[in-house]
């Protein structure tokens, strides 16, 4: 089977239902012995007029297809779009926004963005996937040109609302040392509730978290808190962000 090479190949070979059903087959089970997703065993019979196997010994879920136990599974979109998304979103070295997917896959873009979090999810290893640890750094940082450089309608709006971040967006960023890896998001505030949710959603109970004198505002008690005041010093020990 010749895999496809660019994206034009991807859509055409992907159309196949044939295509996709020897390409998912091959992955699945490589050693070409189908197994029941359920139970492990290899007495199953595939049921052509339904496109779906059914395991030989009796047990709640006997039929299987080829996206039971997957990403793809319980979603209406075809293997045809599922795949060809994947391939895109494996071989673009850029990265893929959801309305890139929207628009080549003719899908909507809120189904494009579900596609595109399965995807990114599944692709997460050990080094990538899972929630940080042990010791963390937290710090938040303001994007966005100087006031002075802004649009005069914008400017003014700025000046209107009275905030002291000069219309910048607000970036929560998160370092696990040991592994380096990153969460980074965007928040709309540094209030307590917000910067409290931020971690609780990315970094494990009992981890040791480094932060600036900021952090004396939204302190958790499932954490280790470790501060280092910038007004007097930017590194105390081993407390730096």
């Amino acid at each position: 089977m010749v895999e496809p090479t660019t994206l034009q190949e991807a859509i055409l070979f992907f159309s196949n239902p044939e295509n996709c059903h020897d390409y998912m087959v091959a992955r699945r089970w490589p050693n070409g012995v189908v197994t029941c997703p359920s139970c492990g065993s290899d007495r199953v019979s595939y049921l052509s007029n339904q496109k779906k196997w059914q395991c030989s010994t009796k047990h709640s879920k006997r039929q299987f297809t080829l996206k039971t136990g997957t990403i793809f599974e319980d979603s209406p979109l075809g293997l045809d779009k599922w795949l060809t998304a994947t391939w895109m979103i494996t071989n673009c070295r850029n990265g893929i926004s959801s309305w890139e997917l929207h628009r080549t896959l003719g899908i909507t873009q809120k189904a494009a963005w579900f596609v595109l979090h399965r995807v990114r999810l599944a692709m997460q290893d050990d080094l990538t996937g899972g929630n940080l640890e042990g010791e963390v750094e937290v710090d938040e940082t303001f994007i966005g040109g100087k006031a002075r450089n802004m649009h005069k309608d914008r400017k003014r709006r700025v000046q209107a609302e009275g905030r002291n971040t000069g219309g910048k967006t607000v970036v929560l960023g998160i370092l696990e040392r040991k592994t380096k890896r990153v969460r980074a998001t965007v928040v709309p505030n540094r209030k307590k509730d917000t910067m409290q949710s931020g971690i609780r959603g990315v970094v494990e109970p009992g981890a040791s978290i480094h932060s600036d004198e900021h952090g004396n505002s939204w302190k958790m008690e499932e954490y280790e808190h470790l501060i280092v005041n910038h007004l007097e010093a930017y590194v105390s020990g081993n407390v730096h962000t």
